[in-house]
C-alpha cells in the first residue's frame, strides 16, 4: 500500500540512519530542507524515513496543496532491511521500494537490472 505513494515519483529518497518518529510533517520538511538540501515541495519527490528499531517507516510526499504522511509499523519482531550507508540521503527506484517493503535489502545483487538499448545500436 505504501508503495502507491512512490509509483509515479521521479525521485525517491531514503533518509539514511534513524529518524526520531516523534517528528511529524513540519519537522520532517525542515529536516529535508536543512539537513539534506532537497526540496520537499516538489510533487515528484518522495522521502522515506526509518526509526531506530527498524520496525517502522514513514513516507512523506507533497500533493498539490499539502503533505501526505504515511506510517507503517511491522508486527512480531519483523524489521526493515534499512541500508547502513554513510551517506545522509540515498536515491532509490520504485522497485527498490517494493523490495524494502517486502523485507528485502534494496541492493539485490542477483536481481535482473534494467538495460537500455537503442534500436540503432542492435544488429540481428
Amino acid at each position: 500500500m505504501l508503495n502507491r505513494l512512490a509509483i509515479d515519483a521521479e525521485h525517491i529518497y531514503l533518509a539514511l540512519g534513524t529518524t526520531d518518529f516523534r517528528k511529524q510533517i513540519s519537522s520532517l520538511v525542515s529536516l529535508i530542507q536543512l539537513q539534506f538540501g532537497k526540496d520537499p515541495f516538489i510533487e515528484i519527490n518522495v522521502f522515506i524515513f526509518c526509526n531506530k528499531k527498524r520496525d517502522s517507516i514513514k513516507v512523506l510526499r507533497y500533493d498539490k496543496n499539502g503533505f501526505v504522511l504515511a506510517h507503517k509499523k511491522l508486527l512480531e519482531k519483523m524489521k526493515f532491511q534499512w541500508p547502513k550507508d554513510s551517506e545522509m540521503v540515498k536515491e532509490i527506484s520504485c522497485k527498490q521500494v517494493e523490495w524494502l517493503l517486502g523485507g528485502l535489502e534494496i541492493e539485490q545483487k542477483k536481481a535482473h537490472h534494467e538495460v537500455k538499448i537503442k534500436a540503432e545500436n542492435v544488429c540481428y
